[in-house]
């Protein structure tokens, strides 16, 4: 493991029915393939050494004889190799035939898993042939010129690094409490499963359902393999089910009958499943059903074979150590890494941006009858924030049955306000159908300058905030006189970074955007002028506001009257602020590992393309090398630690993406907290 990633495989080698040797040569041949590509652990269809379809051949001495040559076979195979295969074969223990998937490493056999749920239904007949874990007391055998101990207990197995997994072999997964439930609780991070399922219709699309369902679940890596060709088709087709989850997504997905062996890897973030782990207080409450004294007593970080922990049924979990590695090697991040985390997949943009929007105006709907209000205030600068408040305001008051006219839009222009976030401000209002007050704030700002003695050719902050705050008390005096709820407009992103004047945007009575992150604000914007108006005048305004530069226009505009002071120029480029935002807060990932995915998504590849917001067009990610990363990277650790006064008092609003800011939901941090320990990790970058 490096970086906290390892990498999984899993394979689907050619087969033939009963040829122990032809199989394990197809065994062996993906080994040597997935150790040349750097993979760690791993895992081979159910019953692979001698074919999942033998049937009634099971019964024969023979076969058993020649899987138990092969494994011999496979075990020098292995000696000087560097990665953990899990094999599937039949194994006699005492007077049971199990089946049974085996653990091996550098030519040692770590562990024996026999399987639990045996189908015998419809087309499987398995009890026909073997028994289950649950007929077994625990035995040592000899087997393969090694002794070694089959339990019916579950079984964690530990990497050198300290990787924990458990294995299940097909059907288990399909029973209503599968063994990876109790090995994810005892702590396994990854679930390997030996497969032998059948194609038929419809069945894989609800086998991908519920391996994701069930990696989801117990906050696992799953890693699924299934036979392919040259099973028996007397019946049956095996169609080569090759599937790696983590945590619900599909990290890797082979191609299905296909008349090759093939291999399908993905690199696992372990810290990642750890971190889920430690903040969902529901997956801990579970463990409690697990008296886990290899936990207690710290044998994850050392442990020896046989160790085990007692459940409070009685019944024990093994711990068995694998090996130490052989090779050191250098890590690369291979696996894709969506430079917009916050932002759905395409095909289910359009959904999530109307269940933003829903959330949004159910939580102001719902403050406005509680306070038995029926007028709104907010001010309106032509940029993004301050539009989409003002959709979800006329949202709000459309499902509520109330007239528009008791939105009040207020246009403000300051000394920075330029005439095309002036006339789309304006125009909006008018096409909306609100009611628009117009209040020019330079002359009251002005006087508050002679007031307090500053020269108003200083812009400073005291210049920017004395508009902010004139702005906000103008809001709040309106809303005293109409009767009226303020909303606020900043969003999520603004308050990571504490983009907001203190007591100036920061404050409102309801603050409908302070979880929406600023990447997704334009989707929204757009989701609302595509679908939601009528009105091409309407729709055409709102597509011209996403194209306008991000600003809060506090500063003169250049000598062309355009937008000068430009925030993704001073605070750096919100994509990279709500990358790194995302995998701070849900994950608490460290500056070292947030550079590494960042790198990955916006500096290794090439820049990426994804729907732009004008339509069908294609518009390219930003691309960042790896300098102007760490710079942002540094500006974000830094910004975030001294603005965190600002969400202490943060207004009430509604969280809308898997992280919010709100001190009294997500995040609570004191306010006067140090980021030296993130800034020193930053400059080691």
């Amino acid at each position: 493991m490096k970086s906290g990633f390892i990498k999984v495989a899993c394979a689907v080698p050619l087969v033939k029915v009963a040829d122990c040797k032809y199989n394990v040569e197809q065994t062996e041949a993906q080994i040597a393939q997935a150790e040349e590509q750097g993979v760690e652990i791993i895992v081979f269809p159910e019953l692979g050494i001698t074919s999942y379809t033998c049937q009634d051949l099971f019964q024969q001495n023979l076969l058993l004889d020649a899987s138990e040559a092969s494994v011999l076979h496979l075990l020098e195979f292995t000696r000087k190799l560097d990665v953990i295969v899990i094999v599937g074969l039949p194994i006699i223990v005492g007077d049971l035939l199990l089946n049974c998937g085996m653990v091996i490493q550098q030519g040692q056999i770590i562990g024996v898993i026999p399987k639990t749920y045996l189908p015998d239904y419809s087309e499987f007949y398995e009890k026909r042939w073997f028994a289950s874990s649950q007929d077994l007391k625990e035995t040592t055998i000899r087997y393969a010129g090694q002794q070694i101990v089959v339990t019916p207990d579950p079984q964690i197995f530990v990497t050198a690094d300290g990787v924990q997994f458990g294995v299940e072999i097909c059907e288990d997964v399909w029973a209503p409490v599968p063994p990876s439930n109790t090995l994810a609780l005892a702590g396994a991070d990854i679930i390997f499963n030996l497969s032998a399922s059948d194609a038929v219709v419809g069945k894989y699309n609800y086998l991908k359902s519920l391996l994701s369902q069930q990696s989801s679940r117990t906050i696992t890596g799953y890693v699924y393999a299934t036979s392919g060709f040259g099973e028996s088709t007397q019946d049956l087709v095996y169609a080569g089910n090759g599937l790696i989850y983590e945590k619900g997504t599909l990290l890797a997905e082979g191609k299905r009958f296909t008349f090759e062996g093939q291999i399908q890897t993905a690199q696992i973030d372990i810290e990642m499943l750890r971190a889920e782990r430690r903040t969902n207080s529901t997956y801990v409450n579970a463990q409690r059903q697990v008296n886990n004294y290899a936990k207690q007593k710290g044998f994850a970080d050392n442990l020896i074979p046989n160790q085990f922990a007692i459940f409070s049924s009685g019944s024990t979990i093994h711990y068995l150590q694998c090996l130490s590695c052989l090779r050191s090697y250098d890590f690369k991040l291979e696996r894709e890494i969506n430079p917009h985390p916050f932002l759905p997949d395409t095909e289910q943009l359009d959904e999530s941006c109307e269940e933003v929007l829903n959330i949004q105006s159910m939580g102001l709907a719902t403050r406005i009858k509680h306070i038995g209000c029926r007028n709104a205030v907010l001010g309106i600068s032509g940029g993004l924030d301050s539009t989409l408040a003002l959709l979800v305001c006329v949202l709000t008051f459309d499902q509520l049955g109330y007239d528009r006219k008791g939105i009040i839009g207020v246009t403000m222009p300051g000394f920075g306000t330029t005439d095309r976030t002036y006339h789309n401000a304006i125009d909006l209002m008018q096409e909306l159908g609100i009611t628009i007050k117009e209040i020019d704030i330079r002359k009251s700002v002005n006087q508050h300058f002679e007031d307090i003695g500053h020269d108003p050719n200083v812009h400073d902050a005291t210049y920017e905030n004395c508009q902010a705050r004139e702005r906000t008390q103008i809001l709040m005096d309106l809303s005293n006189q109409l009767n009226a709820l303020v909303v606020g407009t900043g969003d999520l992103s603004e308050l990571a970074l504490g983009w907001a004047t203190y007591n100036g945007d920061h404050m409102s009575m309801y603050g409908v955007n302070a979880g929406v992150p600023k990447t997704m604000i334009r989707f929204l914007v757009r989701f609302y002028a595509q679908h939601l108006t009528c009105d091409d005048r309407a729709a055409r305004i709102l597509m011209d506001v996403i194209d306008t530069p991000i600003s809060p226009e506090l500063t003169p505009a250049d000598e062309h009257g355009d937008i000068k002071q430009k925030t993704e120029d001073l605070v750096g480029p919100y994509e990279l602020h709500d990358f790194f935002l995302y995998y701070f807060l849900r994950f608490g990932f460290r500056p070292r590992k947030i550079f590494l995915l960042a790198k990955k998504a916006f500096a290794e590849t090439k820049p990426q393309q994804r729907q732009d917001l004008e339509g069908d067009s294609l518009k390219m990610i930003g691309y960042y090398d790896e300098e102007t990363i760490k710079k942002w990277l540094k500006v974000f650790c830094k910004r975030f630690f001294s603005q965190q006064f600002k969400r202490s008092c943060l207004p009430d609003g509604p969280k809308v993406v898997s992280v919010s800011l709100s001190p009294r939901g997500d995040w609570r941090m004191p306010s006067d907290a140090t980021s030296r320990l993130w800034l020193e990790e930053c400059d080691s970058l």
